[in-house]
């Protein structure tokens, strides 16, 4: 049950002032209990465990603990779902922090390991990628890559998007884009001016 909305209120605003108090505390500690007590105060008729869980990664790369948003908690979350609800719980009804920061410090470290190795088989299949194209389009290697590494910021984009890319005009943007579906880079089906197809 979260509080009456006079005291949510006024829990938010304690909540608020413990989230910018400048004593000294672990970070990782410090998001540990503001998240717990977002969840308790409950400030939203929907969506609290979604906005409660974007805020553990969004206090990270505010406080400079990520330098991007890549730490998603929420999957640990959702696999130990009845854990996480039962301390949540006990810290709401025993006070029971020490159990739910454990708890919560090894979901970090959980996703954190699981980040950093998806993380590296990106970089191996960016690498892989970039020397595919580097081995096999001659001339049009630089205006691959450019497109290569637009793709991951971007990956489902039409030929239009790579003209604008790799400064193309759309039928050479439209060459592109088969030169990279013949080496396994990208599909699509119709890139016909009309309806130019998503590819990735």
């Amino acid at each position: 049950m979260p509080p009456p909305v006079d005291e949510m209120m006024a829990a938010l605003g304690e909540w608020e002032s413990f989230l910018h108090d400048q004593k000294p505390m672990p970070m990782l500690i410090k998001v540990g209990i503001e998240h717990a007590h977002f969840e308790t105060i409950h400030p939203f008729l929907d969506g609290n465990g979604r906005v409660g869980r974007l805020l553990i990664t969004f206090l990270l790369v505010e406080n400079g603990v990520l330098t991007r948003p890549l730490l998603y908690v929420s999957h640990f979350f959702k696999k130990h779902r009845q854990t996480y609800y039962d301390l949540l719980q006990a810290v709401r009804d025993e006070g029971a922090w020490e159990v739910w920061l454990k708890f919560f410090l090894r979901g970090v470290a959980e996703v954190a390991a699981e980040a950093t190795d998806t993380a590296r088989r990106i970089v191996a299949m960016r690498e892989e990628h970039r020397a595919l194209v580097t081995g096999n389009l001659g001339r049009a290697t630089g205006r691959a890559l450019t497109v290569l590494e637009g793709l991951y910021f971007r990956p489902i984009v039409n030929v239009n998007t790579v003209a604008q890319m790799a400064s193309l005009s759309f039928a050479r943007a439209n060459a592109l884009v088969g030169e990279l579906e013949r080496l396994g880079l990208a599909s699509g089906n119709d890139r016909s001016p009309a309806q130019p197809s998503l590819f990735v």
